[in-house]
Formats: C-alpha cells, sequence, structure tokens
C-alpha cells in the first residue's frame, strides 16, 4: 500500500476538487500539501514508496511559475506519482509534459496523467465544473491506476506537448478595487504571489499579478471585480467560443 499525498496550486479551487479526488480514492487518508499561498521554502523528500498526486492549472498553455518554483521544492527517490492539469476548455497545450518534466528532473517517476477541464477564470465557461460526472470519473481513473501500479507496471504515459514548450504568455486582466473595499485585508493574505500589499489593499501590483482572479472569488464585499468594458466585451466572446463541452483526458 502507498502512502499517498496530494500536491497542488489552485487559486481558485478547480484544479484542488480534481488532485483530491483522485488522491482519496487511492487512499482515504492521503496527505495534503496545497502550495496556493506563499510559503518559506521548505525541502520535502519522498520514497519508494510513496504516491503523489500533482495538479496545476493551466495558463497560457504552461505551468504558472509559482507552481513550478514551489513544486520544485519536493524530490523523489523513485517516487511514483501522477501529473494532473486543470484547463478552462481551450486546450493544455505543453502544460502537462512541463510538469512532467518538471518532476521526473526531481526524482518522481510519473506513471499516469490526467488533462481535467474546470470552470475557466474568464468569462462563464464551463461553469461549475469539475462537476459530479467529472469528479466520478477522476475516482474511477485513479483505481486504474492503483491497478496498475498492483500488477507492478511503472511505465510513463505518453503526453502530448512541445519542445520547445510554447512561450508563456502573461495575463493581461488585473482585478480592480471599487469603492465598496472594507479593507478588511483578506486579498493581501489570499493573494498566491503577493501582488497586493497592507499599505494598500486596494492596489494590486500588475508586475507580480497572475491574473488567477483569487481575489475576486475570496472578496467579501464584491469590491475586487472585473467590471470593466473592455473585460465584459472579452469574457463574452470567450465564452462564446468556447461554449462547446470538452471532456477529461486520462492516460495510463
Amino acid at each position: 500500500m502507498f502512502k499517498t499525498t496530494a500536491v497542488y496550486f489552485s487559486p481558485t479551487g478547480g484544479t484542488e476538487r480534481g488532485v483530491l479526488a483522485i488522491a482519496r480514492a487511492l487512499d482515504e487518508q492521503a496527505d495534503v500539501l496545497n502550495f496556493t499561498k506563499p510559503s518559506p521554502p521548505k525541502e520535502i523528500s519522498f520514497g519508494p514508496d510513496d504516491l503523489v498526486v500533482f495538479g496545476s492549472p493551466v495558463y497560457s498553455g504552461r505551468l504558472p511559475s509559482p507552481a513550478a518554483l514551489r513544486f520544485s521544492q519536493l524530490h523523489g527517490n523513485q517516487t511514483p506519482c501522477i501529473v494532473t492539469v486543470t484547463y478552462g476548455n481551450r486546450h493544455y497545450d505543453d502544460a502537462l509534459l512541463e510538469l512532467s518534466d518538471l518532476v521526473s528532473s526531481r526524482g518522481f517517476v510519473p506513471i499516469a496523467a490526467a488533462a481535467l477541464v474546470a470552470q475557466h477564470t474568464y468569462g462563464e465557461i464551463q461553469v461549475g465544473r469539475p462537476d459530479e460526472q467529472d469528479l466520478a470519473q477522476d475516482r474511477a481513473f485513479a483505481e486504474n491506476v492503483l491497478q496498475k501500479l498492483q500488477e507492478g507496471r511503472r511505465t510513463p504515459p505518453a503526453i502530448e506537448g512541445n519542445y520547445p514548450y510554447k512561450e508563456s504568455g502573461a495575463g493581461s486582466f488585473h482585478p480592480r478595487t471599487d469603492e465598496t473595499c472594507i479593507h478588511c485585508g483578506l486579498c493581501v493574505v489570499e493573494c498566491p504571489v503577493g501582488a497586493i500589499s497592507w499599505e494598500d489593499d486596494a492596489r494590486i501590483d500588475p508586475a507580480l499579478c497572475i491574473s488567477c482572479f483569487r481575489c475576486i472569488m475570496v472578496c467579501p464585499t464584491g469590491a475586487k471585480n472585473m467590471n470593466t468594458p473592455a473585460y465584459r466585451t472579452f469574457a463574452a466572446a470567450f465564452s462564446q467560443k468556447l461554449s462547446q463541452r470538452r471532456e477529461n483526458e486520462y492516460l495510463l
């Protein structure tokens, strides 16, 4: 029996739900390493009898740099792992391959992979996903992975992607703050990259912001928002373009 650990970066929760569904189907007592919020560097090691489920969202077809940096703190020793990326119904491009390469370089052995669909950060795209159908598929995938391990098979999955990876793009939409802000500081605490300071929690540093919209999600008054004509126009067109449902991909 492998000891399972879920490791994820999940600013708006979609990645977290998928990773936990897989990890807890493998081990109801799975440990959790949530790397979403900034924390001091901490080197953590795993052995060959551990099983790690990695999860990250896809930003412009690549891993978000904070996720890659924080996952690099982990060390495996021929440790089997499952790599997953979560994307908002467009495509995951090179992100799944990038994650597999990253953890392989840290001593982990990817034995399975998944590209999971979740609600997109922008617009109204695949609202409510991962839904119960998605999570049931995640759990069934975990059962297949477990069977593979029990049979002693650790062959790597065939993962699509390109070398070099596609150029990483930066998010162009940064949340604004309106007059309903009560300066509670919750956005400061929750920002994954420290783009909001205690000195002025109404301002977001565009050089640091990764456009994850976590601050919008956690704001208790709706003061953090994207209520601008430019964003609304873009979001409406983007939502229409990506309206057709895509299905999850599971690779063994």
